[in-house]
């Protein structure tokens, strides 16, 4: 007798974790307002520190710098060139009124590309510095997206990670009911080391899980830099973004709004002035000079040691054409490496919102199908079989089974939920704008 009590006070115990289990989120949660802000709160402090301290945007945003400082020089003459000289000294004396050419010279040149190449030059140096312009924005984009990522799966290991030990502690509940079944004669050995197994299977699974969310957190402190072993704690529950904007309007928003289409662009121009450089180079650049030489009076001299000044223009010849045709060539080349970039790029965005889309809209129907439908009938089938099995009305692979089930489309919800934020993130990162509003998911 005092051994079928102590059944059936197991058998209520482990009835009793089975209803913690599945009301505690609805009894501990914060309102889903409250909640839905500080999560908000939380992620959106984690993307500010991201883009102020993340080494590999700092050096995007330097190298942007950099381009930038070199669009002025690009544009600029060459510096003047001042030149000093002693002409037509005897070698025998050295003396300057010797002759009457002998004289102390100085002289001043500049030289002056031909007409066009200053601003073709600039304008390739300022093509190239909105290329790092848009390149450094879109990284920006990415860094926010890799920061939400992290943040998201963190959330799915911290509910995969609790939800496996609330089932080991259900599992340890289901061993001892079924050895208590087993010493008083109505169980099998069998079923106690079944349940034994699985728990050994679950405890396994809970290493892996604890495992990768220490690469989890160890990854986003590396994009916050931080020490990796910073810790950080998700939200307790995780709030769902309605995307109201249809698949075509996110692929016109992204041609607007994505800085890498406009960079593209910029490169598309960059080719384009490079090649008109190309085509000028087959003109001569000039340098202008002027000279004045001092001279000392020579008896006899006609002169009388007047001074003299000298001006004068030369060029260059352009007479070797083959390396002109081949910058031409170059150029050529790289602007239809440019466009087909261009269009590359295009498409790969488009595929990126395209599947992103068709993954958010399954992930939201997923939700919505484990929070009202799959999960709570999952429940009431496990409470129907631990009330069989009490009775003896089902056997304890039964059982376990419906057990297992209900652990396993728990941790699908927060997958998809979880999988559902993964993909507004990408979305919002192929696009280029913030989409959509959230509502609360627990």
């Amino acid at each position: 007798m005092r051994k079928k009590t102590f059944i059936a006070g197991v058998s209520a115990g482990l009835l009793l974790s089975v209803s913690v289990m599945t009301s505690m989120a609805q009894e501990t949660m914060p309102s889903p307002a409250v909640e839905t802000q500080d999560q908000k709160v939380q992620l959106d402090a984690l993307v500010k520190d991201a883009l102020a301290n993340n080494a590999d945007l700092q050096a995007a945003e330097a190298r942007w710098r950099m381009t930038e400082h070199k669009v002025i020089p690009a544009g600029s003459l060459d510096d003047p060139r001042l030149s000093f000289a002693m002409s037509n000294y005897p070698i025998d004396s050295f003396s300057g009124d010797d002759t009457p050419m002998t004289g102390k010279e100085i002289q001043l040149s500049q030289k002056f590309p031909f007409p066009g190449k200053l601003a073709a030059r600039e304008e390739v140096a300022g093509q190239q510095a909105l290329w790092y312009r848009d390149v450094y924005q879109d990284a920006r984009l990415q860094l926010v997206q890799k920061v939400k990522d992290a943040w998201y799966r963190l959330y799915f290991q911290q509910h995969a990670i609790d939800l496996s030990r609330e089932n080991i502690d259900i599992l340890n509940d289901v061993i001892r009911l079924t050895e208590t079944r087993y010493e008083v004669g109505t169980g099998l050995q069998q079923d106690v080391l079944k349940a034994q197994v699985e728990r050994s299977r679950l405890q396994d699974r809970l290493f892996n899980l604890e495992q990768q969310r220490t690469s989890i957190v160890a990854e986003l402190n590396r994009l916050l830099n931080r020490p990796a072993d910073t810790p950080l704690t998700p939200s307790k529950s995780l709030s769902a973004t309605v995307v109201e904007t249809g698949l075509t309007k996110l692929l016109s928003l992204a041609r607007r709004h994505r800085p890498l289409f406009s960079g593209y662009e910029a490169m598309v121009d960059r080719y384009q002035a490079q090649r008109k450089l190309a085509k000028l180079d087959y003109y001569p650049d000039f340098n202008l000079f002027a000279g004045y030489r001092q001279r000392e009076d020579i008896p006899g001299d006609p002169a009388e040691g007047a001074d003299f000044v000298s001006a004068g223009v030369s060029i260059n010849l352009p007479l070797w054409q083959g390396k002109r045709r081949e910058a031409v060539a170059e150029a050529d080349s790289a602007l239809r490496m440019a466009r087909g970039q261009l269009v590359d790029f295009g498409n790969r965005v488009d595929f990126t919102i395209s599947d992103q889309f068709a993954q958010l809209t399954k992930n939201r129907k997923l939700v919505a199908l484990f929070k009202t439908g799959i999960i709570p009938q999952a429940e009431q089938t496990f409470e129907a079989s631990l009330a069989a099995y009490r009775v003896g009305d089902t056997d304890f692979l039964n059982l376990l089974d419906s057990l297992l089930t209900l652990y396993r489309y728990r941790i699908d919800y927060h997958r998809a939920l979880s999988d559902h934020e993964r993909s507004v993130a990408r979305l919002e990162a192929a696009v280029g704008v913030e989409l959509g509003s959230a509502t609360a998911e627990n």
